[in-house]
C-alpha cells in the first residue's frame, strides 16, 4: 500500500479525529468534529413536547437534521432556499436519526423531543459518519441539561454511537475515506455501531463494480477497529460524564 493521500502510510489508519466541546452557541449540545479536514458542527436542542403522532404514548423522540454550509466545499454549494430537502440531504438526517436513537431509552427520554443539527462547514468525505460521532457528545449534553432526569439520577442512554467509512480502492481495503478516495472507490460504505460492538446500520454498494464475501468481511473488521477507536476517544472526550447513571 502506498501513501495515502492525505499522507497517511497505513490504510487501517484513522484520520486525526478531534472533538472539541462548549464552543460558541446557545444549544445546550454544542460540538465541534473534525475528521481530517472535514469538519461538522454538531448542536442539540431540547423541546419539551413530541410530534403529534407521538403525543399521549410516554415516550420522547431523538431527531436530526444536516445541512452541507456553502463554503464547505469548492466550488461553492448554493444555498437551498426552497425549503425543500433533496434526496441527499434526507437520506443522511434520517441515519443520523436512526442511529441515535439506537442508543436512546425513549420512555425514559419522556415526553419531549431532541433535534441534533449537524452542519458541515469542511466536507472532505465522511461527512454522515462524522456527524454520528459527534452527534451523540451533542446528545449527551443535551440531556445532562434536562433538569427534571438530573435531579432523578438517570438517563437514557444505554450506549454509545459511533459511525465510520470503509471502502475498496485500487483493490486495497481502506479504513475512513478521504473524498479523493471515495470518488475513486470500487466499493463505498458506511457501518454504525455501538461503543459495546453491535451493529446498528451497514450501508454499503459497489461503484460500477462488485465485490466478495472476503473482501466484505474484510470492510466490516477494518470497520469495526476504527469504530472501536471513536468510541474511546468519544469516553475520554465525556471523561467524568460517562457512563450516565442508568435509568430505574
Amino acid at each position: 500500500m502506498t501513501t495515502r493521500a492525505d499522507g497517511r502510510e497505513n490504510s487501517t489508519t484513522l484520520r486525526p479525529f478531534v472533538i472539541e466541546r462548549d464552543v460558541p452557541g446557545a444549544a445546550p449540545g454544542r460540538v465541534l468534529v473534525k475528521a481530517g479536514r472535514t469538519t461538522v458542527l454538531c448542536t442539540a436542542s431540547v423541546e419539551a413536547s413530541v410530534p403529534p403522532w407521538l403525543v399521549g404514548k410516554e415516550k420522547g423522540w431523538v431527531t436530526a437534521e444536516y445541512n452541507m454550509l456553502p463554503g464547505s466545499t469548492s466550488p461553492r454549494k448554493r444555498r437551498d432556499r426552497s425549503g425543500k430537502v433533496d434526496g441527499r440531504t434526507s437520506e443522511i438526517q434520517r441515519l443520523i436519526g436512526r442511529s441515535l436513537r439506537a442508543v436512546v431509552d425513549l420512555k425514559a427520554l419522556g415526553e419531549r423531543m431532541i433535534t441534533v443539527d449537524c452542519d458541515v462547514l469542511e466536507a472532505d468525505g465522511g461527512t454522515r459518519t462524522a456527524s454520528i460521532t459527534g452527534g451523540f457528545i451533542a446528545l449527551v449534553e443535551a440531556i445532562r441539561s434536562i433538569d427534571e432526569l438530573d435531579r432523578a439520577g438517570t438517563a437514557p442512554l444505554v450506549d454509545t454511537i459511533a459511525a465510520v467509512s470503509v471502502g475498496v480502492v485500487d483493490d486495497a481495503v481502506l479504513l475512513d475515506l478521504d473524498y479523493s478516495e471515495d470518488v475513486r472507490a470500487d466499493v463505498d460504505m458506511n457501518v454504525v455501531m455501538t461503543g459495546s460492538g453491535q451493529f446498528v446500520e451497514v450501508q454499503g454498494s459497489g461503484e460500477e463494480a462488485t465485490f466478495s464475501h472476503a473482501q466484505l468481511l474484510a470492510l466490516v473488521e477494518v470497520a469495526q477497529q476504527g469504530i472501536g477507536e471513536l468510541s474511546q476517544l468519544q469516553r475520554q472526550t465525556l471523561g467524568n460524564d460517562w457512563p450516565m447513571p442508568k435509568v430505574g
